[in-house]
């Protein structure tokens, strides 16, 4: 499978739709449970994503080549001058194991850069051990808190290294 990976407002409709997935996805996961409406409407109302808009934030959907569907998200936050928070990785159950959540990643820590920063920090709960090995794979490494969300319990970061401008060549 291909991917194209854009931004998106994060007031579109598939990008609510994806963003209540994700929720629903990692709440039900919380509870044990399937998550109610109302608990999906309180998570956004806790942390809501007014922030992610052009220059300091960005929301992207991953969407397959083939046929346009929704298949995962990605969020980056200006937090300081040069640090960047990466929120909301998730990827469909459909298309997991496939290689799309560490080509979030790389496409997130690509916007962080653009945005100015120099380095990327994230979090994540215990129960999402994908997550935590995601992040492993990909050079974070744990760092101390910088928040105190209930839902989080593992903090990580990683500075960030602008790839090399292309240089034109004479043959």
């Amino acid at each position: 499978m291909t991917w194209t990976i854009k931004p998106e407002s994060v007031t579109a409709p598939d990008s609510v739709a994806t963003i209540r997935a994700y929720i629903a996805d990692i709440a039900g996961r919380y509870y044990g449970r399937p998550a109610t409406e109302q608990e999906i409407d309180a998570a956004l109302a806790e942390e809501p994503d007014d922030e992610l808009v052009p220059p300091k934030g960005a929301f992207l959907l991953a969407r397959a080549r083939a046929d346009g569907a929704v298949a995962g998200c990605v969020a980056v936050l200006m937090v300081a001058d040069t640090t960047a928070e990466i929120r909301r990785v998730w990827v469909a159950p459909r298309a997991r194991k496939g290689g799309l959540g560490g080509l979030l990643i790389r496409t997130a820590e690509c916007a962080a850069l653009d945005m100015g920063a120099m380095s990327v920090r994230l979090d994540t709960r215990r129960d999402l051990v994908e997550a935590k090995r995601l992040y492993a794979r990909h050079g974070y490494e744990e760092i101390a808190p910088f928040n105190d969300s209930p839902y989080a319990d593992h903090w990580f970061g990683k500075p960030l290294r602008p790839l090399p401008a292309l240089r034109e060549r004479s043959l």
